[in-house]
């Protein structure tokens, strides 16, 4: 008589602390289903996973069903009844997801599972990620770089544009919040307010009724209150114009596969995998903006007039270094105090300095005794450049830095920056701040150099629309360094377009230009390129009035021929195009007339 077959357990069942150290040396990838003695395991998802368990059949991946109670790491966990799964791969937290959303999590096992893989068999870095859940409440608050901690109203200038960005449960289950952060300011954006929310289900569809009708809503509104969200108050640096179509051109079009193929840099294109899970949301126009600015944060506003006629606060940038030696260890740390003193990191930037980069940047001390060490700590390693804004950033940055004596030990003020992280047997601070507002300036400009980008007004919007345009252009910050009116003779626009010379449109191109007047324009900012571009939006204005409705295109273009403006696709493009229309020129030159209209304004 055949003996009865045993019943292979789907969920390894884990009650103690011993168990839990176990279950995180198996090799592959686990998924751990988080819950309390008294409500049990998730039965909605059991179906589920053995289905997934039954279509992978892969010894690399396990599931287990942990009781909070009794498992001393689990104790944040305790006395919650919402359902939470935790995806462990080599003994390291690698994916958190709240809610039984069975899409997402199905989708979330078979990523996870596929990066566990890599990490086992190409020897890739795996990626861990922080639950805020298993941190002291006291502890998340200081992880929480921006977020409003307290009721009081936040007032922002009438003239500041504003916008809502939500880095989504998907982008932040896989431990993508800061990368996508850290993008996000590296692209000119500023970041005013974030917090991190796990939106309730009556949130999530009191937020998005305005989808209400669509078929997805359901599937939508489970999705966004499945896990938590990083949600941002976002504007523009140095700019009053528009942030919500330059926003939407970052993250890109809502199809994830749309957003491959047509903005390949996008933070959709990067992150998304499909039109539900596209990792980023953004306010579709200023007006839904505002709504969402009131759902979110109620204590934001917009100064009155009468504020705004007051006295305004002056607001400084300043640089700050992080130098190598605390920036592989203390790097979120340090940006944590950074955002916790109320500065705005307004540029940010990762980078390795050659010997006479240093030699440059401290070319007032390089006769000093400590200046060898200096050389050697600056080249040691990547440098975490920061402009940090704020009212008198230079002397409140410096003021928390502290005084640097390596002789006494710092004891007088341990509390400082630069007493923190002073490393042993080093003789010099690890931590930079600028002297003066003026050193501050030259300093900003030394890593975050101006860039300049080729704008061109086509013959289509010149008459109509130049004047708009260029008011635009400066009220985004941009400096016209040099402006020229001209009709392209035929030879100079096959050349211009040459690029597009095997496309079935190019002759109609090269016509179209010809037609009438263009205005060239030379563009001087920070991050010039990508802004321009952000601001034309996509090229066909079909497109950009669906996903940039205030972008120049959507507006003032009428077809993907005739479509307003013309910008360089990157700063290598830019500076070509620049030498051919103004020839070799510098940037604070002006041209002399010769017989074409030839400006330089500011």
């Amino acid at each position: 008589m055949a003996g009865k077959k045993k019943e292979v357990i789907l969920q390894a069942p884990v009650t103690n602390q011993e168990q839990w150290e176990e279950m995180l040396a198996t090799k592959g990838l686990t998924v751990v289903d988080v819950y309390q003695q008294w409500c049990g395991p998730c039965r909605a998802v059991v179906s589920l996973l053995r289905k997934i368990k039954n279509e992978l059949s892969d010894d690399l991946l396990h599931f287990a069903i942990a009781e909070a109670d009794s498992i001393d790491a689990l104790d944040k966990y305790r006395g919650k009844c919402e359902p939470t799964f935790l995806f462990y791969g080599g003994g390291e937290l690698v994916a958190v997801l709240r809610g039984a959303n069975a899409p997402l999590l199905q989708k979330m096992i078979v990523d996870e599972l596929a990066k566990e893989k890599m990490v086992l068999e190409q020897s890739a870095e795996r990626s861990a990620v922080i639950d805020y859940g298993l941190e002291d409440d006291e502890k998340r608050e200081d992880e929480m770089p921006q977020q409003a901690q307290n009721e009081e109203s936040i007032i922002v200038p009438a003239s500041k544009s504003l916008t809502v960005a939500i880095i989504k449960p998907d982008a932040v289950a896989h431990g993508k919040a800061n990368e996508i952060i850290m993008k996000i300011q590296d692209a000119g954006f500023e970041i005013l307010a974030h917090e991190e929310s796990t939106l309730t289900e009556a949130e999530a569809r009191d937020f998005y009724q305005h989808k209400a009708k669509e078929d997805c809503f359901e599937e939508l509104v489970q999705f966004m209150s499945s896990g938590p969200s990083h949600i941002l108050v976002l504007s523009q640096i140095e700019s009053s114009a528009n942030v919500v179509p330059a926003w939407r051109e970052f993250i890109g079009p809502t199809d994830v596969e749309e957003a491959k193929s047509q903005k390949p840099e996008s933070l959709r294109a990067q992150y998304g995998t499909q039109t539900l899970f596209n990792a980023v949301h953004g306010s579709e126009d200023s007006d839904q903006a505002s709504r969402e600015l009131a759902f979110f944060f109620p204590n934001f506003r917009k100064a009155s007039l009468t504020e705004q006629d007051g006295e305004e606060e002056h607001v400084e940038r300043t640089l700050a270094l992080i130098r190598p030696d605390v920036a592989r260890e203390y790097r979120e740390k340090i940006l944590a105090e950074i955002h916790k003193s109320g500065f705005t990191v307004a540029l940010q930037k990762e980078v390795m300095l050659t010997e006479e980069q240093v030699r440059q940047f401290y070319f007032q001390h390089v006769e000093e005794d400590y200046f060898p060490a200096l050389l050697q700590s600056m080249t040691s390693g990547p440098v975490l450049a920061l402009a940090l804004a704020k009212k008198e950033a230079v002397h409140e940055w410096n003021n928390i830095l502290g005084h640097f004596d390596i002789n006494n030990d710092n004891e007088e003020s341990p509390e400082r920056l630069e007493a923190q992280f002073a490393v042993e047997n080093k003789p010099v601070s690890q931590l930079h701040g600028s002297a003066n507002c003026n050193e501050a300036e030259r300093e900003i400009n030394f890593f975050f150099p101006k860039q300049q980008t080729l704008a061109v007004i086509k013959p289509d919007a010149l008459e109509k629309h130049k004047e708009d345009i260029l008011k635009e252009i400066q009220d985004r910050g941009f400096s016209v360094t040099q402006l020229k009116e001209m009709v392209l003779p035929r030879e100079m626009a096959e050349e211009f377009y040459k690029e597009h010379s095997e496309q079935p449109f190019f002759s109609q191109l090269v016509e179209f230009m010809c037609r009438g007047p263009c205005l060239m324009l030379i563009l001087t900012k920070e991050n010039a390129v990508e802004e321009w571009r952000a601001m034309m939006g996509p090229t066909d204005p079909a497109h950009a009035k669906e996903t940039s409705p205030n972008s120049i295109r959507a507006r003032f273009a009428s077809d993907i021929l005739q479509n307003s403006v013309h910008g360089s696709s990157n700063e290598q493009h830019a500076m070509e195009k620049i030498q051919f229309i103004f020839g070799d020129i510098s940037s604070e030159a002006e041209l002399t007339s010769d017989g074409e209209t030839d400006k330089t304004i500011s």
